[in-house]
């Protein structure tokens, strides 16, 4: 292993401390008994009470007998007073305390301590002459030498100078990333909010969180290309799940009034600003509700989720400031496109619609490319990325939505929702097909699809088939994207920075 020379001396400075007699990587508890944030926050309690503190080493100026650091622990940074004088130190045989404390100051706090390190510090709190919330060290203990320099940030008028600002590093280096700069870890505290919230809304409404199978043997539930494997015991292929929808409707028939999942689903398809491989979704369905409930409660579900991630109900996403303050908008989609081209595709044929997608709108159609295909080709070119504003789009055409429930009052149509925002789906939402022959017929049409090639087309599961002929109740179903949720909430600008651990290519 080729080390630089900033790795060599780090290395040294490890041995170095062990020849001292101290542990570099100490297993015994260091008991912590407050944080940056709250010493700042609640100073008049903190004043001159002895804390014990504990994070990473992030800059030291060094002034003689004394000095000034900065330590970051979890919650935040603060200052922390060194005197060579009254720093503590363990005392070796034969030396005395005086020894040991300059030993500590001199050599092991000047010398073998680098930007990185872990340490412990126990002092009093106290605001120096300018005015700065600091703690005076009395006792300082080493807790993890760290052996790679951290990329320094340079902070002047708020402009951070010398950054670890590549994309590819940050993703790939998220452990740095989270270190050196700031914001980057309050994203993935939002992230936490808004799956806590979730769930706090959920649980009271009385629906109950399971776990349903993520390698699968037949894909199923959604309209997706997915990933295979191969289960060596069983010697089947086995898919990644694609969604959990057929799993939660089993759970539906098999007696409980609402379910919910909020896991991993993975569909090997493209990878850009707002698509990863594998990514978090959540499913929850509730017997006894129609599409028409769900998007209400939906639209409280979201209002909720805002104020508890940003205590407002408008975020700001890019250049534009989105509300989330029920109710939303709600659009059937054939009125959505009427609205924006001028075209009423409700009354036109299969090939009057394939005339327009191609010659108009250049829509690179195929021959598996069914009227329900067509129509959400068109929708996405032309509509899509128009709706700003959270705007259920609805009564998709039966052709897109397999697992859908006819519409009541409008043949040709389902009870089906998506959620627009920011110019993205974020949710899709039925009132859940539980007719077992319906959906037997929509399944043998799916298959013609994948006759002519249309890789995303579903195949039938003859399990799931056998639940609904035990009967399902009436049932609404929702699932949300939490990876868009999180871009929204947070307004970060891509997928990959939600992700704490986005899908790269791998290192050359």
């Amino acid at each position: 292993m080729e080390l630089s020379e900033q790795e060599i001396v780090r290395r040294n400075s490890l041995q170095a401390m062990r020849d001292l007699g101290i542990d570099p990587y100490p297993a015994a508890e260091y008991v912590v008994t407050g944080y940056s944030t709250q010493i700042k926050e609640e100073y008049d309690q903190w004043d001159g009470q002895t804390v014990r503190i504990a994070g990473r080493l992030m800059s030291k100026r060094i002034m003689g007998k004394a000095s000034f650091i900065e330590l970051q622990d979890s919650k935040g940074r603060i200052q922390v007073y060194v005197s060579r004088d009254d720093i503590q130190a363990p005392v070796p045989e034969g030396e005395t305390a005086t020894t040991a404390e300059q030993q500590m100051y001199n050599v092991v706090f000047k010398k073998l301590l680098d930007i990185g390190d872990f340490i412990g510090i126990e002092g009093v709190v106290f605001r120096t002459q300018m005015g700065e919330i600091s703690v005076h060290a009395k006792s300082l203990t080493v807790l993890s030498k760290s052996l790679k320099p951290l990329p320094i940030v340079k902070y002047k008028d708020g402009v951070a100078y010398d950054g670890f600002n590549d994309p590819e590093q940050r993703y790939r280096q998220r452990y740095v990333d989270l270190v050196v700069n700031e914001g980057v870890k309050d994203v993935f505290l939002k992230r936490a909010t808004i799956l806590r919230t979730m769930r706090q809304v959920f649980d009271e409404a009385g629906y109950t969180e399971v776990e349903t199978p993520i390698l699968q043997q037949i894909a199923g539930g959604a309209s997706a290309r997915p990933f295979i494997t191969h289960h060596n015991t069983l010697d089947v292929d086995m898919y990644l799940r694609i969604a959990t929808e057929l799993y939660l409707k089993r759970l539906i028939v098999g007696g409980f009034e609402g379910v919910y999942e909020i896991g991993r689903n993975f569909r090997n398809e493209g990878m850009d600003r707002s698509h990863n491989p594998e990514f978090t979704c959540m499913e929850l369905y509730v017997c006894y509700k129609d599409y028409n409930w769900m998007m209400t409660f939906t639209e409280n579900l979201l209002e909720k989720i805002c104020l508890a991630v940003n205590g407002t109900t408008e975020v700001k996403v890019g250049d534009n400031i989105v509300s989330f303050k029920a109710p939303f908008r709600r659009l059937p989609i054939l009125e959505a496109i009427q609205e924006k081209t001028g075209h009423d595709l409700s009354q036109m044929s299969e090939d009057e619609i394939r005339a327009i997608a191609k010659n108009e709108y250049h829509i690179e159609e195929t021959e598996h490319m069914g009227k329900g295909k067509l129509i959400d080709e068109i929708f996405g070119e032309t509509c899509e990325g128009t709706f700003i504003q959270p705007t259920f789009i609805t009564d998709y055409p039966v052709e897109m939505s397999p697992l859908t429930k006819m519409h009541r009052s409008k043949p040709g149509l389902t009870e089906r929702f998506e959620l627009m925002v920011n110019g993205k789906e974020l949710a899709n939402a039925y009132s859940e097909l539980n007719d077992p022959i319906d959906q037997y017929n929509r399944f043998v049409e799916q298959m013609k699809l994948a006759d002519k090639g249309d890789d995303e087309a579903m195949v039938i599961d003859h399990d799931f088939m056998r639940a609904l002929e035990y009967g399902m109740p009436p049932t609404s179903g929702i699932g949300i994207g939490i990876d868009r949720l999180a871009i929204l909430m947070t307004g970060q600008p891509t997928i990959q920075e939600v992700l704490l651990f986005p899908t790269m290519r791998p290192e050359v």
